[in-house]
C-alpha cells in the first residue's frame, strides 16, 4: 500500500445535532427557490433549526447576487457561532471568484463542515489548503434529479453526526469502474470537480503530495478532460499523489463516453499509481455524500474505499 498520512493537523467540524442551527448560502448560482425550501424543510423535519443567507436568493448576472454579498453570507455563517452547519444551495458558477477570500481565521476558530459539490469544490479546496479543514462534497437528501435518496440521506446524517468509518463500493454500472487498476493506497481524501480542480490550482488547491485524489466531472467533452489532466500532470500537482479515486463523469452525449474513459486511461496510466473508479461520486445516478479532507484508503481487490470522518 502506498500513501502518507499527515492527518495530525486535520481540523475536524463539531458533531451536528438536531437542535443546531444550519445555514444555507448561496456561493454560486442562484438557486430554485422551491428546490431551497424543500431541502430546508427536509432538515426541520429531523429536527435541525434552518435559515438562509440574507442574499441566498440574489440574482447578479449568472451569480446569486454579487461577489461581495455571496462572500458576505459564507462569511457571516462562518463567524456566526450559533451556525454548526453550512449547506450551499446550489453549485453552477462563481464560487470561484470569492474562494480565496474567506475569513479562515473565523473557520480556523470553529470548524464548521460546508456541504456542497459541483462549483463548491473550490470553497473545499481553499478551506482545505488555508485550514485543513474538512468538508463534505454531496447535496442534500435527493439525486441529482431531485428525487429523495434515502441512502445519501443516512449517509450525509452520519457525517455530521461525529467520528466514524464509511465504506464506498465500486460500481460496476458507472463507466469510470473500467479504470481501476491493482493495488491499494492510503492518504487524505482531497478533491471533488475536476474542473475546480484546474480551476484552482496555483492559488487554492492544497498540496496533493500523500493525498488520494477525488475527481468527478459534468458536462464532459473529451478535449476538456485531456487539457484538465494534462495541466495538473505537467504542472506537478499530481506528482506525488498516492492513488486516484475516479468518481462519475457524465455526459450529455453518451457516444463520447468511451472516449472520455480511454482519455482518462491514457492519464492516470501515466501516473504510476493505484487506481479505483466506479465511486458513486458527482454528478451521475444516485450520488452519494463523502468526507473530504479525511483520512481515506482503498483496495482495488475489493473494490471499496473506506473513509474515516
Amino acid at each position: 500500500m502506498t500513501g502518507s498520512g499527515r492527518h495530525a493537523d486535520v481540523n475536524f467540524h463539531g458533531r451536528v445535532k438536531p437542535g443546531d442551527r444550519i445555514r444555507f448560502v448561496s456561493p454560486a448560482s442562484m438557486p430554485d427557490r422551491q428546490r431551497a425550501f424543500a431541502r430546508a424543510r427536509a432538515l426541520s423535519d429531523l429536527g435541525f433549526k434552518v435559515d438562509f443567507g440574507d442574499h441566498a436568493f440574489a440574482k447578479h448576472g449568472p451569480f446569486a447576487g454579487t461577489d461581495e454579498q455571496r462572500l458576505g453570507d459564507l462569511n457571516a455563517a462562518l463567524r456566526d457561532p450559533d451556525i454548526r452547519a453550512i449547506f450551499a444551495t446550489r453549485g453552477g458558477k462563481g464560487s470561484y471568484r470569492i474562494a480565496d477570500q474567506l475569513d479562515f481565521g473565523a473557520a480556523r476558530r470553529d470548524p464548521k463542515p460546508l456541504v456542497g459539490f459541483s462549483d463548491i469544490t473550490a470553497l473545499h479546496l481553499s478551506l482545505f489548503r488555508h485550514c485543513r479543514i474538512t468538508s463534505i462534497h454531496g447535496s442534500l437528501f435527493e439525486d441529482t434529479a431531485g428525487c429523495p435518496d434515502t441512502e445519501n440521506r443516512d449517509i450525509l446524517l452520519r457525517i455530521l453526526s461525529g467520528p466514524g468509518k464509511l465504506a464506498y463500493g465500486s460500481r460496476s454500472d458507472e463507466a469510470t469502474s473500467a479504470l481501476s487498476t491493482g493495488g491499494a493506497a492510503e492518504g487524505l481524501l482531497i478533491g471533488g470537480n475536476l474542473d475546480m480542480i484546474v480551476t484552482t490550482a496555483g492559488w487554492a488547491l492544497p498540496d496533493l503530495a500523500g493525498a488520494l485524489l477525488l475527481i468527478e466531472a459534468v458536462d464532459c467533452q473529451p478535449g476538456g478532460i485531456d487539457r484538465a489532466m494534462t495541466l495538473l500532470r505537467k504542472a506537478g500537482h499530481l506528482r506525488d499523489v498516492a492513488g486516484i479515486v475516479v468518481g462519475q463523469f457524465t455526459t450529455a452525449e453518451p457516444h463520447q463516453s468511451p472516449r472520455i474513459i480511454d482519455i482518462l486511461g491514457d492519464n492516470l496510466t501515466k501516473l504510476g499509481v493505484p487506481v479505483i473508479g466506479g465511486l458513486p461520486f458527482g454528478h451521475g445516478a444516485r450520488p452519494l455524500s463523502v468526507p473530504i479532507g479525511s483520512m481515506a484508503s482503498f483496495d482495488t481487490a475489493s473494490g471499496t474505499l473506506v473513509v474515516s470522518h
